[in-house]
């Protein structure tokens, strides 16, 4: 009888890096333990992969993980957009269907078609007793197709028609609104288009005179593409670094410096965040912030700073590997720390009003957990990550929140004490050395 376990498997370790090697030896590994173990031989060839890779991360990186065929394919799908269309929302108005959104990223966007149009026949098909959901599916069909939209506009009394060719239409992520004066822009994730989508909607809104101000809206934005939230950050900064990424491998390293111009040309900005408000969302909002650009409010931030690679596998699965840790422009990094809201409104009404009280008398209530988050460097220990966070406890956004940046955008003299509450060192850039 064997005395203990037995090893399954003994070889020198691969050279580090050796991609080749390293997937043989995990490959003959398995083959091993599924000629030891019943219960391995029984078990699906996904589901060893699976947990293969899960105990892998478990000891390495609680971020990294690897996702199966199925989903991996599911969630291409989600970010290259579906059946192709013509990237309209179609409602029910009475009797009528109506186009009630314009998808920035579709062909209707740009065309003649503009939201309130009833739609009365899609490729000579009437839409009279049609439910919005049936027009839908008739605005479906191969990609490049033509599609040819008969629409009334309202107060129009003859109707116009539109040909476009249907495409995959990725998902939307930036919504906007006015309020007034302010334009609000809610941008929900971080994707191929995003900063595309942005700019569309500010070329539009920048077109009003009276406009005085702008909202950007982050709160549950779980991030995306790190260089869409640079891209985005261009767009309301002259110049300067965005963020800064690094990591053992030299090629993770790389300064993100932008030179765009700014669309808006200086027009207050006010950046809503809350406890879900993570990793490309982030960098956008700690961008603004340390370059003195906008006032962020709401909560502390969820602290995701570190950026991940996909590769796909020969298997169709994908890998999503922790390549670098993200250091904001004013040289603290976003891993564990998050962004500190120059406007607290986590703490209650009580305490949201006393900040602007504070404000309005030339002070910002908060400028202590300002400067220690600034002054953070890498690394940090949790106990002082947790003391620093807890000046503005990670929690939900409110409709405070709105209000509070419309008083903001209304009130020149509390934005200027907002904003000059940040450090203005922003010159020199961090060194990239550190290993995550």
């Amino acid at each position: 009888m064997l005395a203990g376990p037995q090893p399954l498997l003994s070889r020198p370790a691969p050279p580090a890096d050796s991609t080749e090697e390293w997937a043989r030896l995990a490959t003959d590994f398995l083959e091993a333990a599924r000629a030891h173990s019943a219960a391995v031989r029984s078990a699906g060839r996904d589901d060893l992969l699976q947990a293969f890779f899960d105990e892998l991360f478990n000891h390495l990186d609680p971020y990294s993980r690897y996702i199966g065929p199925s989903s991996a394919s599911t969630d291409r799908e989600a970010r290259t957009g579906g059946e192709a269309d013509a990237g309209i929302t179609l409602a029910q108005s009475g009797r009528y269907v109506v186009v009630s959104a314009i998808n920035a990223n579709g062909p209707a966007w740009t065309s003649e078609i503009d939201t309130g149009d009833r739609i009365i026949a899609v490729n000579n098909q009437l839409t009279a007793g049609q439910s919005a959901a049936t027009v839908t599916d008739w605005l479906r069909g191969p990609e490049d197709s033509a599609l040819i939209l008969r629409l009334l506009s309202p107060g129009r009394r003859r109707a116009h028609t539109v040909t476009l060719r249907r495409t995959k239409v990725p998902p939307e992520t930036v919504f906007a609104f006015a309020s007034g004066p302010i334009v609000v822009l809610k941008v929900t994730a971080f994707s191929s288009d995003t900063a595309e989508e942005m700019s569309q909607y500010l070329d539009q809104a920048t077109q009003d005179k009276n406009l005085r101000g702008l909202i950007i809206d982050l709160r549950g934005n779980r991030g995306g593409v790190l260089q869409q939230a640079v891209t985005a950050a261009a767009l309301l900064l002259d110049h300067g670094v965005a963020a800064v990424t690094s990591g053992r491998d030299p090629q993770s390293n790389h300064i993100w410096a932008v030179q765009g111009g700014d669309m808006t040309n200086g027009l207050p900005i006010a950046v809503l965040v809350d406890g879900r408000t993570a990793s490309a969302a982030e960098i956008l909002a700690a961008a603004l912030a340390d370059h003195r650009r906008a006032v962020v409010i709401g909560s502390e931030t969820l602290g995701k700073g570190l950026v991940q690679t996909v590769a796909q596998l020969p298997d169709e699965g994908e890998l999503f590997v922790t390549w670098s840790r993200v250091i904001a422009p004013l040289h603290w990094p976003l891993q564990g720390l998050g962004v500190m809201p120059q406007i607290c409104t986590s703490l209650g009404e009580a305490d949201t009003n006393h900040a602007l009280h504070m404000l309005a008398t030339g002070k910002l209530a908060n400028q202590a957990a300002i400067t220690a988050s600034r002054a953070a460097r890498y690394p940090l220990t949790v106990p002082s990550i947790l003391a620093i966070r807890k000046a503005c406890p990670a929690a939900l956004g409110n409709d405070r929140d709105v209000s509070v940046a419309r008083e903001l955008i209304n009130h020149p003299a509390w934005y200027k004490t907002a904003t000059t509450a940040i450090p203005d060192d922003v010159a020199s850039v961090p060194q990239v050395s550190a290993a995550p």
